[in-house]
């Protein structure tokens, strides 16, 4: 397989090479982070909503950060439903920086200051993106 040579898309494809399943490392940084999400899941059977949550999420980012061919809106479609349920717009947002520094952990001496910079760009403009969304 070539890499890819988008930053952010190179970030999960390392990930992958790691870990097949990033959801576990994920909500747990989550949830030491904003406990105040744990309440937001049912405590049983969530773990396929948050593994598919997540798959979405990774499709939205990949999207956004390369072609935008349409998947991407996902992200401003979730940031108004998470609005609607009651979630404050800055604790969407830091579910996106929460995978950052979750593969940042995960890729150790991989991560180079091409996907960091990459990941802070994206940070910021999906900061603007789902917040004119909300």
């Amino acid at each position: 397989m070539d890499a890819s040579p988008n930053p952010i898309e190179r970030s999960f494809e390392l990930a992958a090479l790691r870990r097949t399943d990033l959801a576990p490392l994920v909500y747990r940084r989550l949830f030491d982070e904003h406990p105040e999400t744990r309440t937001m899941f049912r405590t049983q059977g969530s773990e396929f909503v948050m593994g598919s949550m997540l798959a979405l999420t990774i499709e939205a980012i990949l999207d956004f950060a390369g072609e935008r061919s349409g998947h991407f809106r996902l992200i401003a479609c979730e940031a108004a439903s998470h609005a609607a349920y009651g979630t404050p717009r800055e604790l969407f947002i830091a579910f996106f920086g929460v995978i950052r520094d979750t593969l940042r952990e995960l890729l150790d001496d991989a991560w180079s200051p091409n996907i960091a910079q990459a990941w802070d760009t994206f940070l910021v403009e999906i900061q603007d993106f789902a917040g004119s969304a909300a």
